[in-house]
């Protein structure tokens, strides 16, 4: 299964994104097709955080826009919403440990954790710090680039 990062997810929606149409048709590709597919609720919740950004956005998406798009995705009867269990903090902490995590990192340590929770071992993300993580096949769709 796939699980989709916040910035796939921004870059489907933003159409001033310059990775707008490669994000969107990979995007519409899951949405659409038979397979299992995820977001990460965390992700969900940093998406409508950076759209409706006025520093991050001028102007920043109408926090209505935001919830549709949010809303449209949730249509797809292929995907599956990752979400914290009694599992997670175990997993959550080796990560923490292992890789040496600290600030801004912890959330994608908290994303990579859900995968493994879920047994998702391809995120799709366009952030090069997932690859501090073992055992993901991390891949950008944006280039089609897989690394491990």
């Amino acid at each position: 299964m796939i699980a989709v990062d916040t910035n796939i997810l921004v870059y489907a929606h933003r159409e001033d994104s310059s990775f707008y149409q490669a994000a969107s048709r990979r995007l519409a590709e899951l949405a659409e097709g038979a397979e299992s597919w995820a977001i990460p609720w965390p992700c969900v919740h940093e998406f409508l955080a950076i759209v409706t950004h006025p520093r991050i956005y001028v102007p920043p998406t109408p926090l209505q826009r935001a919830l549709a798009q949010v809303d449209a995705w949730l249509e797809s009867p292929t995907l599956v919403l990752l979400a914290v269990s009694a599992t997670h903090w175990p997993i959550l902490r080796g990560l923490l440990g292992s890789a040496r995590v600290a600030g801004a990192q912890v959330h994608d340590a908290r994303i990579v954790a859900l995968c493994r929770q879920h047994g998702v071992r391809t995120p799709w993300s366009a952030d090069r710090d997932f690859n501090r993580f073992g055992g993901l096949a991390v891949v950008n769709p944006l280039v089609g680039r897989t690394s491990a």
